[in-house]
């Protein structure tokens, strides 16, 4: 059947709608199970408290009418009671969903996020639909499925007390009972149409309030801070932001505008309705065919069907839309894996003859263009190689492949002659330890910083290791110049609560530092059989570089690493030298063999040399940079 065709479309919106029910009960139940039937209980009597009530009065008006005296007292006794019942009913079912909120919420927010750390790759985090789907998915695991469980027994409560309203005007009039009903119909079609079309409408502004999202984060982030005041940029990203929200307000003030005409044609059918019948209602009792209890009965009943319409109508749209997101919640923690999981794993070998890439290709799409073309590399066992090659040459899509963040498009990587896609991937990284160009700074503590690297060290409380690392780093003496030492944390964006006496505490490293930290997190994980460094001396200056570098070869020796920096002084004791230009391998050897043949690595080389002597000519001890 053709996807576009509406039938199909209402369809797969129901089968939607019957999923998520049933995903936010049967979490609702397991989660807390007394909660659930508390609610639900109460859901029940309350659904039941008002046709009681105006059966109740009723009688008691008619009592009064032929002055029954003691069949007024037990009325009026019951009514008084249940006035307490009907009272306590609300404040109870609210401490009920207060607790299905918290319980369910948590729960669902762990469901969530566990499916998104099993997500194998970073492919998903590159797609734009999937972000939208995660955004909408968060809301959904805070508070959807109490809202969606909400609305379900909603919609019991005012389905119970519309069935006994229109009984009790069925029993004093069939035909009134059936003009009411046909009355709430179009109604209910209505709500469910604008549920329909505001669900749409939000997935359609996705995007839309993603971007207002990311320009209102730059206007607020310590990260952005700088930039923007130093570039006066404040005011276009503000405006950008606006241009977002306004697009986004449009969307939303079409559907408050529609919505708003068909409710108040609605409003106005079931005000001519109540009118109509309690003209006809008052002529009924002139004519002696009703009683007062009679008529006060029907009116409460007119009143009950309608505002129990309205409240119908109102969980429908509520439900809808909170089921709408727990769909969305359901899409990404059953999404596919982006890279595929073969059923029976071949053991990883321990490292001891090499890492092979056999005709490697890899582009993110069929449209875009290769970043890899036909890499054949042997990366023997304890050597280190490095990576040259102008930016956009491939060098950290290699490192990606590698650690598996994708697969080729084409080709095979073979760790000791074995595919690494039919092995365990968790395994695979436990082996690598991986410097980042783009490492991250964690507003943690400065030990959690470091020890990220290998949580075993935070688990078994290795603070000596992770002062080692630290030191071999060369960060260990300024974290412990901190006002908390290795406890201190990095960052002024919130504190320990042992630090709210004072929220100065927290401290921002620079960019140095941070770099240094990102190393002592690499070093940490000195037990892996492959290390990776993309860049790690690329925010220091020359004299901390040099340091950094003699620790690292010293650090490598006997390893299987691979380094990569645009600076070549920093890879001229590599082993093997691999120059990379448009994803394709155009050089290889050591440094001296390259520099002696002349071609792009000789050539890059002398250029940074030359940069170097004209520089420190004039009192300049930094090399360039060639990017």
């Amino acid at each position: 059947m053709n996807s576009d065709d509406p039938v199909s479309e209402r369809q797969r919106g129901l089968l939607a709608i019957l999923r998520g029910i049933i995903v936010v009960c049967s979490i609702t139940v397991r989660t807390t199970p007394s909660a659930t039937l508390s609610y639900i209980a109460l859901t029940l009597i309350g659904s039941v408290a008002p046709v009681t009530a105006a059966w109740l009065f009723k009688l008691l008006l008619d009592g009064l009418n032929r002055d029954h005296t003691d069949t007024i007292l037990w009325l009026a006794v019951s009514v008084a009671a249940l006035g307490v019942v009907t009272g306590v009913i609300p404040q109870a079912a609210r401490y009920a969903r207060a607790t299905l909120n918290r319980e369910v919420g948590l729960v669902m927010q762990d469901r969530l996020f566990l499916a998104v750390e099993h997500l194998p790759g970073i492919g998903w985090f590159e797609n734009p639909l999937f972000l939208d789907r995660l955004r909408l998915a968060q809301q959904a695991g805070q508070e959807s499925a109490s809202q969606a469980m909400d609305a379900t027994l909603g919609l019991l409560r005012a389905g119970l007390i519309i069935t006994g309203f229109l009984g009790t005007l069925f029993v004093i009039s069939p035909v009134m009972s059936l003009i009411v009903m046909a009355a709430g119909i179009p109604l209910l079609v209505s709500e469910m149409i604008l549920s329909r079309r505001r669900a749409k409408m939000l997935l359609d502004i996705g995007p839309v309030e993603r971007r207002e999202f990311f320009y209102m984060n730059l206007l607020s982030s310590v990260e952005a801070a700088k930039e923007v005041r130093l570039f006066g940029i404040g005011s276009f990203l503000r405006e950008r932001m606006l241009v977002e929200r306004r697009i986004a307000n449009i969307a939303k003030r079409a559907m408050d505008r529609r919505e708003g005409m068909v409710q108040s044609v609605l409003s106005l059918l079931s005000a001519l309705v109540a009118g109509g019948g309690l003209l006809w209602a008052i002529d009924a009792v002139r004519r002696g065919a009703l009683s007062l209890g009679d008529i006060t009965m029907f009116v409460a009943a007119i009143a009950g069907v309608q505002g129990a319409l309205v409240a119908f109508a109102g969980d429908t749209s509520r439900g809808s839309h909170a089921l709408f997101l727990v769909d969305h919640y359901l899409a990404v923690i059953k999404a596919e894996p982006d890279l595929p999981v073969t059923p029976k794993l071949c053991t990883l070998p321990h490292l001891s003859h090499g890492i092979e890439l056999r005709d490697v290709w890899f582009r993110y799409s069929d449209k875009h263009p290769w970043i890899l073309c036909g890499v054949n590399l042997n990366i023997p066992y304890g050597k280190a190689l490095a990576l040259v090659g102008l930016n956009g040459a491939g060098k950290s899509t290699l490192i990606k492949l590698l650690c598996r963040f994708y697969d080729p498009t084409k080709g095979t990587i073979l760790w000791d002659g074995v595919d690494i896609r039919q092995v365990d991937i968790g395994e695979l990284r436990q082996r690598i330890g991986v410097l980042f160009q783009d490492y991250m700074n964690y507003d943690l503590s400065a030990k959690e910083n470091v020890g990220l690297g290998d949580l075993s060290s935070l688990r078994e409380k290795d603070d000596a290791r992770i002062r080692r690392s630290a030191q071999r780093a060369g960060i260990h003496e300024k974290l412990e110049t901190l006002p908390r030492g290795y406890e201190t944390l990095l960052t002024r964006i919130f504190f320990n609560e042992a630090d709210k006496g004072d929220s100065s505490t927290g401290v921002i490293l620079s960019g140095g530092q941070w770099q240094r930290l990102a190393l002592a997190r690499a070093f940490l994980r000195d037990r892996r059989e492959l290390m990776i460094l993309d860049e790690p001396s690329a925010g220091l200056d020359a004299e901390a570089e040099h340091e950094i570098h003699t620790k690292l070869k010293v650090h490598r020796a006997n390893d299987t690493s691979i380094l990569i920096s645009h600076r070549l002084s920093a890879v001229r004791d590599a082993d093997l030298i691999v120059v990379l230009r448009e994803g394709e391998i155009v050089e290889r050897g050591d440094h001296n063999s390259l520099v002696a043949a002349g071609g792009a690595y000789s050539k890059l080389f002398k250029l940074q040399a030359s940069g170097y002597e004209t520089s420190t000519s004039v009192g300049d001890s930094s090399s360039i940079k060639i990017d």
